[in-house]
């Protein structure tokens, strides 16, 4: 991970505000209604935009090389995390919602990549591809075992972290 070049202590003090203030209301609930319209995706990314053009000597800086020295991911990206996170209480049986009830686990036993394959049903209508239960899937399955076999959530965070830095791509659409 790229080192904070941030050190002065407004900076920080601004970063510790847009976390527990700002980020919170744009996360509420957001496995449940996630975006999936552009412009919608668009307009809550541009609040998180202008939050870091306001770190003093970041303004010209592009939006991708801000995120990096402030630490932060993208919101696309969070959600992704989050839904990734949801399913995992799911299957290790940690959550209210039942595994079994969305999900239905490949029982083909020589797949690639880990044990807790889920099958992927076929849409028919193009905005059932958007609901949790299947946006969800294919990063899912491209999880390594080692993610999968995580026996806390603080674990699957950092293997996260971890999958994120060497596949940037991993968590955008």
């Amino acid at each position: 991970m790229i080192a904070r070049t941030i050190s002065c202590k407004s900076c920080d003090v601004l970063l510790r505000l847009y976390k527990s203030l700002v980020r919170p209301n744009l996360e509420y609930c957001i496995s449940a209604w996630s975006p999936y319209y552009k412009k919608e995706k668009n307009l809550l990314e541009r609040v998180q935009h202008r939050f870091t053009r306001m770190i003093p000597g970041m303004k010209e800086l592009p939006y991708e090389r801000r995120l990096e020295c402030i630490g932060l991911w993208t919101l696309e990206e969070r959600r992704n995390r989050a839904d990734l996170l949801e399913v995992f209480k799911m299957y290790k049986g940690w959550s209210t919602t039942s595994f079994d009830g969305l999900f239905t686990l490949m029982d083909d036993s020589r797949t690639r990549g880990h044990s807790a394959k889920i099958a992927k049903s076929r849409c028919r209508l193009d905005m059932r591809c958007y609901f949790f239960s299947q946006r969800v899937i294919d990063r899912w399955n491209r999880l390594d075992q080692s993610v999968i076999d995580s026996t806390t959530i603080n674990t699957l965070k950092t293997s996260l972290s971890r999958t994120r830095n060497a596949s940037i791509s991993f968590f955008m659409d």
